[in-house]
């Protein structure tokens, strides 16, 4: 690890979240982890960069050199672990684009996914620099932070800490747990060492133009303590 990295740790908890990386039309899934492009947005979001502008560009290539960690942290209930599921709604909306092009008028009825009781952690290592401009931001945003969808509102404070060590920001998030105990997804080096590649690094926010490059990553399932 660089001496010039942190360690930003933020915790992702509200009453629904959608992390779309394959939404297309009128059906608009759901992963069951946190997406870097969400996370993305939610950092572009708290420090006010307009969607296409250079500012939003030069973050954006910055913000990809970071390296994402995404835990999936229990929820417990009166007397059980709340188990996350996902709920599906339904919208209608209008001045959606057709594949020609031109802008339809008509209403269209959408399908969109939601998790319900589901929390997370989510730790970037990157640039100390960038991090701690994040940090500040996401304490003191300029525009609404939402977990996925702006109709996903946190119901804690997003922003845990900012950390030099790796442990130390876990903690944050896990308490003293091992890490090993939790699901968890996160970026690799190389392709060899991932197991699937998510569509979900953004190049773009622009509205006319999104654009997403793929991410390599594992996922390791939580270990039961017997």
């Amino acid at each position: 690890m660089s001496s010039d990295n942190s360690f930003l740790a933020l915790r992702l908890e509200g009453p629904l979240q959608s992390w779309g990386f394959d939404s297309q039309y009128n059906r608009r899934n759901t992963g069951l982890m946190p997406t870097k492009s969400a996370i993305a947005g939610m950092c572009c979001a708290a420090l006010g960069l307009p969607r296409g502008s250079d500012k939003e560009q030069e973050f954006l290539l910055a913000f990809g050199k970071t390296r994402m960690t995404a835990i999936a942290i229990p929820r417990n209930g009166m007397k059980k672990e709340l188990p996350v599921r996902r709920l599906q709604d339904y919208h209608t909306v209008q001045n959606t684009r057709r594949a020609s092009g031109a802008i339809n008028n008509d209403c269209v009825l959408t399908h969109r996914q939601y998790l319900t009781d589901a929390a997370f952690g989510v730790l970037l290592e990157g640039d100390a620099n960038m991090l701690g401009n994040i940090a500040e931001a996401l304490a003191d945003p300029v525009w609404g932070i939402w977990l996925g969808r702006k109709t996903c509102i946190p119901s804690a404070p997003v922003f845990a800490g900012l950390k030099k060590n790796r442990e130390e920001a876990l903690r944050l998030v896990i308490g003293d747990q091992d890490i090993e105990s939790f699901t968890r997804q996160e970026d690799v080096e190389s392709f060899a060492d991932g197991r699937d590649s998510l569509p979900d690094m953004p190049v773009s926010f622009a509205t006319e133009r999104r654009l997403f490059s793929p991410r390599r990553v594992k996922t390791e399932q939580g270990k039961q303590s017997s």
